[in-house]
């Protein structure tokens, strides 16, 4: 048996996506759904799991959509599952997605959320299997209050903030010995009404930097499944950018920009380096 690769990028290929249909519409929405996450689980770990409605001209009843990580798994649910009763009357229909993926879209992979990060590492390395240690978080500069202050009958006396934090991180596999580091940027912009508001941005912020640096940690990692069902963790080079040997120095710097509701609205390249000081390992943004 051949062994299994996994990324930690949102799956997009056809094999690990399977489109269910024919499933009867006799019980609500949620059941239908917490019964299919039972049955496709047992597979493996799922990324997604969307169930629909039927299109109004269709018969009633619903179709879903189940995401795996893994191929294998995602191959030996269709053939398990399909033209079975399982929970129902009749027979389900369990294909593999045929659909094309937008070239935007596979040209540019998507690194998995935080939340999805840690649910694939606990479930095949579990909670002891790695940890991750911040070098470095900071404020950088460029947080600086924006143009004069706003103050006036427009604005009750608030002021345009602008906050920028930093955070390198190091992500470790003790029993593999392989390391990961990252970092990453995060921005907001906005009208700062008082230093309750200021300072829970500043903890949000500082959080969202945490996040997205071992986000992107995760990024280069692989997990590699044995036909025996043991996990090997390798670590590849980042995809968009090569430290030279004799210059490590130098890191590249990814920058996410929110709005002052807390939502990531995109993601930029940030043009910036940073040094270690000379007298100390912990790496200070400049």
């Amino acid at each position: 048996m051949q062994p299994d690769v996994l990324e930690f990028r949102v799956p997009m290929e056809n094999n690990k996506t399977l489109l269910v249909w024919n499933i009867e519409p006799d019980r609500d929405a949620q059941h239908v759904h917490d019964m299919l996450a039972a049955v496709f689980s047992s597979f493996g770990l799922l990324h997604l799991l969307q169930l629909c409605p039927n299109a109004p001209l269709a018969p009633p009843g619903f179709y879903a959509v189940v995401k795996f990580y893994s191929a294998a798994q995602a191959a030996a649910a269709q053939r398990e599952t399909d033209g079975r009763t399982l929970f129902q009357r009749s027979p389900l229909k369990v294909r593999l997605s045929s659909r094309d993926t937008p070239r935007f879209l596979s040209n540019r992979p998507r690194l998995l959320s935080h939340t999805h990060c840690l649910q694939l590492a606990n479930h095949y390395l579990g909670f002891n299997g790695w940890n991750s240690d911040i070098i470095t978080l900071k404020e950088l500069p460029g947080g600086e209050e924006q143009g004069a202050e706003l103050e006036g009958a427009a604005t009750g006396g608030s002021r345009g903030r602008s906050l920028r934090f930093g955070c390198l991180l190091r992500l470790s596999f003790p029993r593999h010995q392989r390391t990961s580091t990252a970092s990453a940027v995060v921005e907001d912009s906005f009208t700062c009404t008082g230093p309750e508001d200021l300072l829970r941005r500043r903890s949000r912020l500082q959080r969202m930097a945490r996040e997205q640096a071992l986000v992107r940690a995760f990024s280069t990692v692989l997990l590699v499944i044995l036909g025996d069902g043991r996990t090997m963790v390798e670590v590849a080079p980042p995809p968009d950018h090569h430290l030279p040997e004799h210059d490590q120095q130098l890191i590249q710097v990814n920058q996410l920009t929110v709005d002052s509701s807390g939502n990531g609205d995109g993601e930029a390249e940030l043009d910036l380096t940073m040094w270690p000081t000379p007298s100390s390992d912990v790496t200070c943004f400049t």
